[in-house]
């Protein structure tokens, strides 16, 4: 396993993160026995960092998430979310972020977690993220109920400007910086890098287009993103290329991601992203996937309130 130092702290974090969404049923109904074993074998196999939200399942995720880490936090980088809490329903008021926590920790077993994010903040007020929610968070953290403070979501100039305002120490982005989308480097990166914030990554798959099973039904994306994720499945595998595999280490490649977060609920999941530590970017099948990709490469969809776009 390859670890990273995320900025801000002395956390040494794998850069490949498990992403717990999947244990709350996110995707499909899973087998909650083989969803423990896929984070011991995580663990085992050098995966050291989980990230987890009381949406993912509506508090299943984390309920799982805790059962599985019995005996087993002090071995972890443990991330969770707050402000989210059903498909349209988002609560980022101090009270609500104070008592959020205090569920969280009950439910993952834990006296405290490593970090604390405000989840998908383009759907809340941005003024009452910076002047009411992080200052919320912050106060959790002095009482040592969080280590490190951050945000995720979508559109990636309100994470630029909340976080550097905010003053986060972390910020996720998801579905900005994969086979298909690079735009992350435009908007966020330099931001976060000039000001000594962490960058996480997250949906190195473009939230299931990189598969072979291809994008769900709910997915937001336009048709055009969707054939250009077939047309990349379709050049992988002319080469003998696992489309998966190649998606998450370029992902991996990026210089100033500290870690990218894959959904697993299987142990042979874990396995097979571990696989991506082994092979090395193929340039020539990344001029392909761009040229193949066209006036698709970098389109995104909107998310969260209209003011909040990019």
């Amino acid at each position: 396993m390859e670890y990273r130092t995320l900025p801000r702290s002395n956390l040494q974090v794998s850069v490949i993160g498990f992403g717990a969404s999947p244990l709350g049923n996110e995707f499909q109904v899973i087998d909650p026995v083989e969803g423990e074993r896929a984070v011991h074998h995580a663990i085992d196999r050098g995966i050291n960092f989980f990230d987890v939200s009381p949406y993912y399942g509506r508090t299943l995720a984390e309920q799982r998430l805790g059962a599985a880490l019995a005996g087993k936090r002090d071995r972890v980088v443990l991330a969770t979310k707050c402000g989210r809490y059903d498909t349209s329903y988002f609560d980022f008021s101090a009270a609500r972020i104070t008592a959020s926590v205090e569920e969280s920790l009950r439910r993952l077993r834990t006296e405290y977690v490593d970090i604390l994010h405000a989840h998908d903040i383009e759907s809340g007020d941005r003024e009452q993220i910076v002047n009411e929610t992080l200052p919320a968070m912050r106060k959790l953290k002095e009482q040592g109920k969080v280590r490190l403070i951050g945000i995720t979501g979508f559109p990636l100039k309100v994470l630029a400007d909340v976080a550097v305002r905010g003053g986060a120490d972390v910020v996720m982005s998801y579905c900005r910086y994969n086979l298909l989308v690079r735009d992350l480097d435009v908007h966020l990166a330099p931001v976060l890098d000039r000001n000594g914030i962490g960058l996480l990554n997250a949906s190195p798959l473009h939230m299931g287009i990189l598969t072979e099973r291809g994008a769900p039904a709910w997915h937001p994306a336009p048709e055009s993103v969707r054939e250009a994720g077939k047309k990349v499945i379709a050049l992988a595998r002319a080469r003998g290329i696992d489309a998966a595999e190649a998606a998450l280490r370029f992902c991996l490649d990026h210089p100033c991601i500290s870690s990218t977060f894959i959904g697993m609920s299987k142990p042979e999941h874990v396995d097979a992203n571990l696989k991506a530590l082994e092979i090395r970017t193929d340039p020539e099948f990344l001029a392909q996937v761009e040229q193949a990709a066209g006036a698709a490469l970098n389109q995104t969809w909107p998310s969260g309130r209209p003011e909040n776009q990019d």
